[in-house]
């Protein structure tokens, strides 16, 4: 075999393999729909301002040993589209939580909504991982019901900007990674689907006793401080104060909602190469306090 022959061998065997790793274009880009804002327009600092700074239209928070800190936007909402560009820390990260996500527990203490992109700290070596959850009018019986499906992610989020967004409208909640829809959540039933208004949020904190392969690996602070960065802050839909009359926005090119057939082609192909968890797949879980994962 000659030197020539074998590299076309290699480097046609290699191609297909690297292309498969992106997702195929969901033919429609929500995020375009949206004008970006400064932070300072439609945030404000929660905790830790001390670890907060605001640089033109980019925000960067940070947690040492001392503290973490958090955002919240100035009105809440009954349903939008809400994202953001995140750059993530390289290197050992274990027990760090960088979060982007929508809540009323400030408003319903013990009783609230919410609806979570979570990146779990990793170690040396290993990916990050996004969590997305999904919380209905607090805990039931004491119990803290979470509906999480993981996700790794088809690049390295430490790289560059990538940005992350939640979709909720009355009848689903999508969540996307810079324009793919990574997961649906339907609206099956009143009891399983935040209808109460929320907020958005943002925040950087110490969750070492669960947030990396189950608490297995701590915040180590000879690593401090960790750094999150966000940016490009897009937020659009009917904020609590709008008329009854506003009509929520879409996630895809139909008015009504829904997303099309290659959006739903894309996320499927997404869910079956980085999907790493799914709450309504774990034979451990009592499936009776997660009625959707049965409902049809």
């Amino acid at each position: 075999m000659s030197p020539l022959f074998f590299f076309l061998l290699c480097l046609f065997s290699i191609a297909p393999l690297t292309m498969s790793s992106w997702p195929p274009s969901p033919g429609f880009y929500p995020s375009t729909k949206f004008r970006s804002m400064r932070f300072s327009r439609g945030f404000r600092n929660l905790w830790g301002p001390q670890h907060q700074s605001v640089d033109q239209h980019a925000l960067t928070i940070w947690l040492d040993r001392t503290s973490g800190s958090g955002f919240k936007s100035v009105r809440p909402f009954r349903s939008g589209y809400f994202g953001t560009s995140i750059k993530l820390q390289p290197g050992y990260t274990a027990g760090v939580i960088t979060a982007f996500y929508l809540s009323n527990s400030e408003a319903h203490p013990g009783y609230h909504d919410e609806v979570d992109m979570e990146f779990l700290g990793t170690t040396f070596g290993k990916p990050y991982v996004l969590q997305t959850n999904v919380y209905i009018r607090g805990s039931g019986d004491g119990k803290i019901i979470g509906r999480e499906m993981k996700f790794h992610l088809w690049f390295d989020p430490t790289k560059g900007f990538h940005h992350y967004a939640i979709f909720w409208s009355p009848k689903e909640i999508i969540f996307l990674v810079d324009d793919v829809p990574i997961r649906r959540y339907p609206r099956k039933s009143d009891a399983t689907f935040p209808l109460r208004p929320m907020w958005v949020y943002g925040s950087i904190w110490d969750a070492s006793s669960w947030a990396t392969e189950d608490g297995k690996y701590k915040a180590d602070y000879r690593y401090q401080p960790f750094v999150a960065k966000y940016t490009n802050f897009k937020v659009g839909g009917c904020s609590a104060y709008a008329p009854p009359r506003c009509r929520p926005v879409s996630a895809s090119p139909y008015r009504s909602g829904g997303l099309t057939r290659k959006q739903y082609f894309t996320m499927r192909w997404v869910q079956k190469h980085y999907l790493t968890y799914n709450y309504c797949k774990d034979n451990k879980r009592d499936h009776s306090l997660t009625p959707e994962c049965w409902l049809r």
